[in-house]
């Protein structure tokens, strides 16, 4: 039987949702989505999409060790638990580290390719930088257990020789349709649109490092449909391997998100400084920005929309309600 089955964890996600959509409109069907539904909106997500299972999280890896799971070729782990606020130690490890674990070591054991998720969480204040070149992982040091289990994992694949038979993405700060159920992990953008069109001001967190201004920190905000395109092009060309950034290599500051939301809306921007609660200040990421230079380098020409252009976009979902 040819292995053409796709397992996708974290289908019904924000991102899992949103490359669940890009593979039905490539005409590829014969998918297994993995989540853990719970009780918030999620499952909406999951509506208008074509796949042939749905399975829970916690029963796929007897699934798979069973033998129950035939003709998979390919596993798309994006399952995660991806809050940067709680402080579970053991959660995290059990979830990011021990469970990608063991689907990656049933992928390999079965000649399955193996995509997953990784995060610019890893870098942590980016003290070595913002390269994902394999050789550099060892000198990172991420500055919240979120980043760290993921960490551990990209850390396994190195001292196992796996990434010539995985493929990571280190996704920078993804925003767009979806992401209504992710609560206080929702973007800005998601979270003050209704405000800033109702001509409410957006509040930002003041700085508490002086080389930034009040709203100047930076991140690399990339739109989900640029996200999925990137992942797609990998799924796609299955020789190409390893860890790569998942940004668009221009950093933009939370002041130019807001005003990008404003002018989305049609109001004139009104910013507040707010302070930074204590409990986040010591894990706090002042800049991130990735190096897509390996990304260029293994083929993947894939143009990303400005800011501008993207929260635009997204406004059109966001003033509708829907979901992509």
């Amino acid at each position: 039987m040819a292995k053409k089955k796709i397992i996708l964890t974290g289908g019904a996600g924000f991102i899992g949702s949103c490359f669940l959509r890009k593979l039905n409109r490539e005409g590829i069907y014969d998918i297994i989505v993995v989540d853990d539904l719970g009780s918030d909106a999620k499952w909406v997500n999951l509506r208008g999409k074509r796949f042939m299972d749905y399975v829970h999280k916690n029963d796929l890896p007897g699934l798979l060790e069973s033998g129950k799971l035939d003709g998979i070729g390919t596993i798309v782990h994006l399952g995660a638990c991806s809050s940067t606020i709680l402080t579970d130690a053991a959660y995290y490890l059990k979830n990011n580290y021990e469970y990608s674990r063991r689907l990656a070591e049933w992928a390999f054991a079965h000649s399955a390719k193996f995509i997953y998720a990784s995060s610019a969480a890893t870098y942590g204040a980016g003290e070595s930088g913002y390269g994902d070149e394999e050789e550099r992982l060892p000198c990172l040091k991420p500055l919240n257990i979120y980043g760290y289990s993921k960490h551990l994992f990209d850390l396994w694949l190195l001292r196992n020789g796996c990434f010539r038979k995985a493929t990571g993405f280190k996704f920078f700060n993804v925003f767009g349709p979806n992401e209504y159920h992710k609560a206080e992990m929702m973007s800005l953008v998601c979270r003050n649109f209704k405000e800033a069109a109702a001509g409410r001001s957006i509040r930002l967190f003041k700085s508490h490092n002086p080389a930034y201004q009040d709203g100047g920190q930076k991140r690399d905000f990339v739109y989900v449909k640029d996200a999925v395109g990137v992942m797609y092009y990998f799924f796609r060309e299955r020789r190409k391997s390893g860890i790569f950034n998942l940004g668009t290599g221009a950093a933009r500051s939370w002041n130019d998100l807001a005003r990008a939301v404003f002018a989305a809306a049609g109001q004139a921007a009104k910013i507040e400084y707010i302070d930074m609660p204590e409990n986040i200040r010591q894990g706090y990421q002042y800049f991130t920005q990735a190096d897509i230079s390996k990304l260029r380098n293994a083929g993947c020409d894939h143009e990303f929309a400005s800011l501008e252009e993207s929260v635009k976009d997204y406004a059109s979902y966001l003033g509708k309600g829907e979901y992509l």
